[in-house]
């Protein structure tokens, strides 16, 4: 065989070094491969170890040692033979123990929520994406994943486990009863006006006609009416991949001023662009993957407060148009600042009159996740604790279109 070292030669690193190239002294240098212990065979029984003969006194001085596991074998051999003897050492051996067993403060097995928001951050950092998500869509592909995670984590009863959805018609607080299965087959639903809009296949076959003009809560009851059966942990393959889906469409259209984050995405009564309805879609999957913590005992955090904020601001924008439907324009351009503290939070002027330039009437305070759980229609107005000045009937106004920006 020809090697780096010309026609016949031996290199370095083959088995028979050229002693003759490198020399003696040179050729010992050079390690010897070495061979893999499951080449050997069968590991060799270790010997016993024998245990020392010590003194009462020695022993007992050795207990805590023993307990740290920082005794030497033959050490810990003597202890344990000693134990099984001496009730007095044996108890002072158990106190220690459990003594050791505090020093090592118990760590919860549940991942940070935020760990894989922080891990691609990271990574982007150093070495941006090729093909970026927008910022519109970056709440939506955090809410999914962490989604994802929740349901990966129940078992196959708890796809089963009651859920109760709730939101607001008419100022009246109304439910559905569902299971953790059905509120995903909810969500699959409605992200479908999301995947229609970009061209997409709708999730459900064969119901892209029937479903035309349909808006979240009828195209959701039309999908759980035509099942044959309950739905079971087998939506969660067609969820994923179409919140996949999504992300790849959006993303590959890009987000500058010539993307694709202006398109209009029908809603039944009303269009949202694209940018907001992905902030929408996000909003929903947070609050309902609540709903399904709740139901199966699992904690579940709000989200990152870059993403809270998105939120609260397509809420705050579809205000005026929610005032609006409820006729609640007194006219005179009454303006209510909305307060919205802690993560995420900030200040908003909500216009009660339409666009019309005015005075401000009132001032309204809510925590973030407080607010946000109104305008899911999970707390009624007269429950949300808000800070109130000013004109009593402007604050009820928006507390209560705020509700009404609920459904199904």
């Amino acid at each position: 065989m020809s090697g780096p070292h010309g026609p016949g030669r031996s290199g370095p690193f083959d088995d028979e070094p050229d002693r003759g190239q490198y020399g003696a002294a040179d050729a010992l240098r050079i390690p010897v491969p070495r061979v893999s212990v499951e080449d050997r065979g069968p590991l060799p029984d270790l010997p016993a170890v024998e245990p020392l003969v010590l003194e009462h006194r020695v022993l007992k001085s050795l207990l805590g040692a023993w307990a740290l596991a920082a005794c030497s074998p033959e050490e810990a051999a003597a202890v344990d033979l000693h134990l099984e003897d001496c009730g007095d050492c044996a108890e002072e051996a158990l106190r220690l123990r459990d003594a050791v067993g505090l020093l090592h403060a118990e760590e919860s097995l549940d991942l940070d929520p935020m760990l894989r928001s922080r891990v691609l951050e990271s990574c982007l950092s150093r070495r941006p994406a090729r093909i970026p998500v927008p910022d519109w869509a970056t709440p939506y592909d955090a809410e999914t994943a962490r989604l994802d995670a929740l349901l990966k984590d129940i078992g196959d009863s708890e796809w089963h486990a009651p859920v109760r959805l709730r939101w607001y018609e008419h100022d009246e607080q109304v439910s559905r009863r569902t299971t953790v299965a059905g509120v995903i087959a909810h969500l699959t639903s409605v992200d479908g006006l999301v995947a229609r809009a970009l061209g997409l296949d709708d999730p459900y076959p064969g119901a892209a006609t029937a479903l035309d003009g349909l808006g979240p809560a009828a195209r959701t009851e039309a999908h759980w009416k035509a099942a044959s059966a309950p739905p079971t942990r087998t939506v969660r393959g067609p969820w994923r991949d179409q919140s996949h889906a999504l992300i790849r469409t959006v993303s590959f259209a890009g987000s500058g001023t010539g993307g694709s984050g202006g398109l209009p995405v029908p809603y039944g009564d009303f269009d949202l662009a694209l940018r907001d309805a992905m902030i929408d879609r996000a909003f929903e999957c947070w609050i309902h993957a609540g709903d399904i913590a709740d139901a199966v005992d699992y904690p579940y955090e709000p989200p990152a407060p870059r993403h809270l904020n998105r939120m609260i601001d397509l809420a705050a924008r579809m205000l005026p148009g929610s005032l609006a439907a409820r006729g609640a324009s007194g006219g005179g351009g009454r303006n209510v600042r909305l307060e919205i503290e802690g993560a995420g939070g900030g200040e908003w002027l909500i216009a009660l009159d339409g666009d019309v330039p005015g005075r401000e009437v009132a001032h309204v305070a809510l925590d973030g996740v407080e607010f946000c759980r109104l305008a899911a229609g999970h707390v009624s107005p007269d429950e949300a604790a808000a800070g109130q000045v000013g004109d009593r009937q402007a604050i009820r106004d928006v507390l209560s279109a705020t509700a009404s920006l609920s459904r199904l």
